[in-house]
């Protein structure tokens, strides 16, 4: 019963999602400190897209298919092994407007750092909420 709880998906997908919003704001703290360090090519975080495939898989891979569904316990699973989606690193390298050869933006940087905060937010707000779900279920029965 414990293990079912502790292998939900929002004991899975959420902590690693808080996870890459406080890499992600690190690394936008990081290219905002940069913003006048000559050459300097500021990072993004990129996890969203691989958490979406990890749940869905790639769009080319399913389209056309039918999704296949266990309907005893000793048909063997149909899912391939577990994909963990992890937060990564990535450099931006696109144009620079600038003649030191930087391409940070501090609009575009302090725009960003305000929605990773309000997805942050979010994220511990869904968190929270499933905890105290699970320890209303838990202690329910106490008096």
């Amino acid at each position: 019963m414990i293990e079912q709880i502790l292998h939900s998906p929002n004991f899975n997908y959420l902590p690693r999602a808080m996870t890459a919003a406080t890499m992600r704001h690190e690394i936008v703290s990081q290219n905002i400190a940069n913003v006048n360090t000559p050459n300097y090519r500021r990072s993004v975080v990129d996890f969203e897209d691989a958490l979406a495939n990890e749940l869905y898989g790639k769009e080319e891979d399913t389209a056309g298919k039918l999704k296949m569904v266990r309907t005893r316990d000793k048909h063997l699973p149909a899912e391939s092994l577990p994909k963990h989606a992890m937060p990564t690193v990535v450099e931006d390298t696109t144009t620079i407007m600038r003649t030191d050869n930087n391409n940070v933006d501090i609009d575009i940087e302090m725009s960003s750092m305000l929605k990773n905060q309000l997805y942050f937010n979010a994220l511990a707000g869904q968190f929270r909420a499933h905890v105290n779900k699970v320890r209303n279920v838990i202690t329910s029965g106490q008096s």
